[in-house]
């Protein structure tokens, strides 16, 4: 290993290289905040989903053949028309299309095989739980479930054959039990009786009389959504060792609306000190949204409700929407997501549908495009993970939610970039800023983080600047080190990334003449429009899309200005801390701040490290006389991770 300088550093002892050793492994260890693979499609792959049948209006004559006594034991009513059996459909008939959509009830369920944690890793996991489910409910409203809601039984599994001569009584019911049935599960989940519709079975073809084969459960009241929450080291979790969680949706109401799904959580990645609060809550959130619709199998299943919003009961299903565009990237076409692109990028290109993740079965957006979205197939660190306007939109588009779109995080990868942005053949073109070539250290493209230009197999080859991980906030004091006097760093809570080539010369030699990410102070003082500030100077005009030259005594170089980076996103912000300062800010709005989730409003999530975790690894090891040789490491690893659950080998998988 050679210290930054590049000098020879001779070690002599054996205990010296242990040391050296042992800072190695420190350094590499996996950080927190950290996701990587998503696991979502080849985990719903495995489950069967088990869909209520949709309400079908019978015939006059098969109305009159069922009258009288029959509905009265077959717990049958008549609705509009239609004859509705209540047993077997996911709580009742929703409310009229008069009634309008509230926030999603998600009610959360830990069954009792589920591991359970220590009392301070159970509270946090809870509150990680219960925030992410406040942001969603915040997000969506549905035409709620009327009464309790109850889930279905899968008649294939409780019945061994059913009435197939539609010309008797009891067609499409079942004749038989299966003896070897026990109850209901999904992903491994015992799903409790009490959440179960009953079930019948009619012995004879023509015959009204039934046994009860199980009794109808009391359901759950004030329920929209039923997340089983379930925490095990499972062969899945030993399997992929970076994965955090991974989810799936396990029933559907008569229009296609998930209604149950189950969140599982590796119990090793909760425990210790790496555990990560924000990380934790937007990985369950993108679970979330995975499992409420964000699916490739429920693609085909959305709901056109374009005409008006009827919560997916009497809007029909949009169909075939996932189309390859002419360069060959899948696309899903529908209208609220190919308007929110058209906004993003600032195009009027009608192909424009929602770009698909080609590498991993297309339940994520292509990270070349949506960098950053919160349903990329890789997470980053939580400060640059967005609930962006393109997700909300496909969420909009199921046909199930009302969505509250004006509460979208501000996507900046990509703004107003046009068309073909994040195309492989433009990203390698140095046509967009957003994108790098070669290697070295410059900053990531939110400006809060320095970062290394850097690809990953979700990339295919196109390059960006990644945070680099152990002391790359620019918005954190304690990353403060040298050689930051040497090139005028300030870090604090408003500072930024600037790619500079400033340096001071000490006794003539030259340290640096290099440009790369160095972290300066800034202020706003209008929309674009921004001040820098660096070492012991006072506040400079930094021209967006241009370079000043800081005149200090002995310091050198040139500072370069981002255009349509800075002060342009007001709720772009380093994770507010109850003792940091706001940001100076002379003429523009300031940064929004968390509100209280019970006002019902949405506002960016706060982030909730665990303080200091992988700055303390490498103060740790600075405090030994290997220092020197730790300054090498300002490349330590990368923080985008793969989702899922959600990727790279290096990054913590959802």
């Amino acid at each position: 290993m050679r210290p930054r300088g590049g000098t020879n550093v001779a070690v002599g002892h054996k205990s010296v290289w242990v040391w050296l050793l042992l800072v190695v492994t420190v350094l590499l260890a996996e950080p927190p905040g950290v996701l990587q693979k998503c696991v979502f499609d080849e985990v719903q792959a495995q489950v069967g989903v088990v869909r209520a049948t949709p309400v079908q209006p019978l015939s006059r004559p098969r109305l009159r053949a069922q009258a009288g006594p029959e509905l009265t034991s077959d717990h049958r009513t008549r609705q509009r028309g239609f004859v509705v059996k209540k047993r077997g459909i996911l709580g009742k008939l929703g409310p009229t299309a008069s009634s309008p959509p509230q926030p999603i009830r998600i009610k959360t369920w830990t069954p009792r095989e589920s591991f359970t944690l220590p009392g301070t890793e159970k509270e946090r996991l809870e509150a990680a739980v219960e925030e992410a489910v406040r942001v969603v409910s915040s997000l969506l409203s549905v035409n709620r479930t009327v009464g309790p809601l109850l889930l279905s039984r899968d008649i294939n599994k409780y019945c061994k054959f059913l009435w197939k001569n539609s010309n008797t009584v009891n067609y499409n019911r079942c004749g038989r039990a299966n003896r070897n049935y026990r109850t209901e599960t999904c992903l491994d989940v015992t799903i409790p009786d009490d959440h179960l519709s009953g079930c019948d079975i009619y012995p004879e073809a023509d015959s009204p009389h039934r046994t009860v084969l199980r009794p109808e459960g009391a359901g759950l009241p004030d329920t929209d959504f039923l997340l089983y929450i379930s925490v095990h080291a499972t062969d899945k979790c030993r399997a992929e060792p970076r994965v955090l969680a991974y989810a799936v949706h396990c029933q559907t109401d008569p229009w296609g609306r998930p209604v149950a799904g189950v969140v599982v959580l590796c119990r090793d990645r909760l425990t210790g000190d790496t555990y990560s609060h924000q990380t934790t809550v937007q990985t369950v959130i993108h679970e979330l949204f995975h499992a409420l619709g964000f699916s490739k199998d429920l693609f085909s299943t959305w709901r056109d409700c374009s005409s008006s919003y009827q919560g997916g009961a009497l809007c029909p299903p949009r169909g075939k929407a996932i189309h390859s565009d002419g360069s060959g990237q899948v696309r899903i076409y529908t209208p609220s997501i190919i308007s929110a692109l058209q906004r993003h990028l600032a195009s009027t290109d009608p192909e424009l549908g929602g770009p698909l993740e080609n590498l991993d079965g297309s339940s994520h957006w292509e990270s070349r495009v949506l960098q950053g979205s919160i349903m990329t197939a890789v997470l980053g660190e939580p400060t640059t993970v967005r609930i962006d306007p393109v997700t909300l939109a496909a969420l909009q588009d199921t046909g199930w939610y009302r969505v509250h779109q004006s509460r979208a995080q501000s996507l900046v990868w990509g703004d107003g970039e046009g068309a073909t942005f994040g195309s492989l053949s433009t990203c390698k073109d140095n046509s967009s800023s957003f994108f790098c070539s070669g290697s070295g250290v410059g900053c990531h493209f939110l400006h809060l983080h320095k970062g290394e230009c850097q690809t990953d197999p979700y990339l295919e080859g196109c390059q960006i600047y990644k945070p680099i991980q152990n002391g790359s906030e620019c918005w954190k004091k304690e990353n403060l080190r040298w050689p930051a006097e040497e090139s005028g760093e300030i870090f604090g809570f408003d500072s930024r990334c600037f790619f500079s080539s400033l340096f001071r010369q000490v006794s003539f030699v030259q340290l640096s003449s290099s440009v790369e990410g160095r972290c300066y102070r800034h202020r706003c003082t209008g929309p674009n429009r921004y001040q820098i500030q660096v070492s012991d100077s006072g506040w400079v005009d930094c021209p967006a899309g241009g370079a000043i030259q800081i005149k200090i005594k002995g310091y050198q170089g040139s500072v370069f200005c981002p255009d349509r980076r800075l002060c342009l996103y007001p709720d772009v912000t380093p994770p507010l801390e109850d003792n940091n300062p706001l940001p100076a800010c002379d003429s523009c709005d300031p940064p929004r701040t968390v509100s209280s989730a019970r006002d019902g409003t949405w506002s960016p999530l706060r982030s909730h490290l665990t303080a200091g975790v992988a700055a303390s690894l490498c103060v740790t090891a600075a405090a030994t006389f290997m220092a020197a040789l730790l300054l090498s490491y300002r490349k330590c690893q990368t923080s985008l991770n793969r989702v899922h659950t959600v990727a790279p080998e290096d990054h913590m998988q959802l």
